[in-house]
């Protein structure tokens, strides 16, 4: 196969650097996932139900801005947005170190860069959403979404295996210092796409609340877009529950140091990145619908493996069993951000992306807080064990739609026309 054609949309100088900047914001938002709640485990002694509590400060943003997130998103061009907060979110991280240095560091601080980050965030990912289908075109997307989550898997395994060892040798508060500056890079990268939106046309009379009331209808009322959020929002849910304990269990059951648990998540990164190269063409051979629920149904049991460990060689099966995890959720992920990209409007994409984070993401501060208590109350063992049942029940909403039998958008349906 000739290089070009294996390239793709790559070939496009403006994907080209969305990929790039997607790269170096992934690099240091990887980095955070291990180092932020080290801080508090490490540096600041953290309890179980202060982890938690940080973990549902760093999601918190999806509940107090998610659905007028959308609606503002819609209202500016998305490239600005994305830009502005990835240069916000770089100067947030690096209070973090500077605090430490100055001997300010408090796990208050923790919680309020935790939210201030999730804040921005919201309103980043929103409009990133938003922007592919402008950026690449809708008959672009499954392209685009696939090679957009095979540089994030590359991230995932590239990220905890630089932030393992750069914590044990600089300290959990100054490699957030790299973190930072992965993302000013980002935010800077995506000055040169030279693809312009028009911006949106403004109402004299912007209502917030009917604008936002107008996402919620066309994303509830969707069979499909309603079952995706669902499920979403039930794994996310217990996904955090099981991540929340996750660390607390590496770090101080199976006595791992910061460059073992390093390890064990950059093995998550390859299953996704496995996921990545291969979710075209298992969508393709499954079907785009059943790939969606199967993927969890497959893979979410396997998690279980981990609360089964024991200091030694049975961590590292256990590990297989979260990069499977990964691998299942790239390829779900794939498959059903293209079909909701591609059944929302243009001009309601900020709202539909936002109303989707809103109520799949929703739930997940809860989750760091059950995490947390559960952790507290029945250990981080028992948690791991919730966890995993939980995200393997996330496959009935998926299950009772269309989804269960629909290999493929249908062709020529009018997104202008949908719900």
């Amino acid at each position: 196969m000739p290089i070009p054609s294996r390239l793709g949309i790559l070939r496009d100088p403006d994907f080209g650097r969305l990929f790039a900047a997607t790269a170096l914001g992934q690099l240091g938002d990887r980095i955070i996932f291990l180092a932020l709640p080290l801080v508090a485990i490490v540096a600041l002694n953290a309890d179980e139900f202060q982890v938690g509590l940080l973990a549902a400060m760093t999601t918190a943003g999806s509940l107090l801005v998610g659905l007028p997130a959308g609606a503002w998103v819609d209202r500016m061009r998305k490239r600005s947005v994305m830009i502005s907060t990835d240069l916000a979110r770089a100067v947030a991280l690096l209070t973090i170190p500077v605090a430490w240095w100055s001997e300010l560091l408090t796990i208050w601080w923790l919680y309020a860069v935790a939210l201030v980050h999730g804040v921005l965030t919201v309103f980043f990912d929103v409009a990133y959403v938003s922007y592919l289908p402008h950026l690449v075109g809708r008959s672009n997307l499954v392209e685009g979404n696939s090679k957009l989550s095979a540089i994030r898997s590359v991230t995932s395994i590239s990220g905890p295996g630089m932030a393992g060892p750069l914590v044990g040798w600089l300290g959990a508060p100054v490699t957030l210092l790299v973190s930072s500056v992965g993302m000013a890079m980002s935010g800077l990268l995506a000055t040169g796409i030279r693809k312009r939106e028009q911006k949106p046309e403004s109402s004299e009379h912007p209502q917030l609340f009917r604008e936002i009331k107008e996402g919620l209808k066309f994303v509830l009322k969707h069979p499909v877009l309603r079952a995706i959020i669902l499920g979403d929002a039930i794994f996310n849910l217990f996904l955090v529950m099981y991540q929340t304990m996750l660390l607390v269990f590496l770090e101080r059951e199976m006595n791992l140091d910061s460059f073992g648990i390093g390890l064990i998540l950059s093995g998550m990164g390859c299953g996704a990145l496995l996921g990545a190269l291969s979710a075209t063409r298992v969508s393709k051979r499954v079907g785009q619908g059943p790939v969606i629920w199967l993927a969890p149904l497959v893979t979410c049991p396997l998690t279980a493996l981990m609360p089964l460990a024991h200091p030694g060689w049975s961590v590292h099966v256990a590990a297989l069993g979260l990069a499977s995890l990964s691998l299942g959720g790239v390829i779900r992920f794939v498959a059903q951000s293209s079909f909701q990209q591609t059944l929302t409007p243009d001009r309601i994409l900020g709202r539909m992306s936002a109303t989707a984070r809103f109520v799949s993401w929703g739930g997940i501060p809860l989750g760091g807080l059950l995490g947390g208590a559960s952790g507290a109350v029945f250990g981080a063992k028992a948690t791991l064990w919730i966890g995993a049942v939980g995200m393997t029940s996330s496959i009935i909403p998926y299950f009772l739609s269309p989804l269960r039998s629909m290999r493929e958008l249908p062709k020529g349906e009018d997104p202008e026309l949908v719900g």
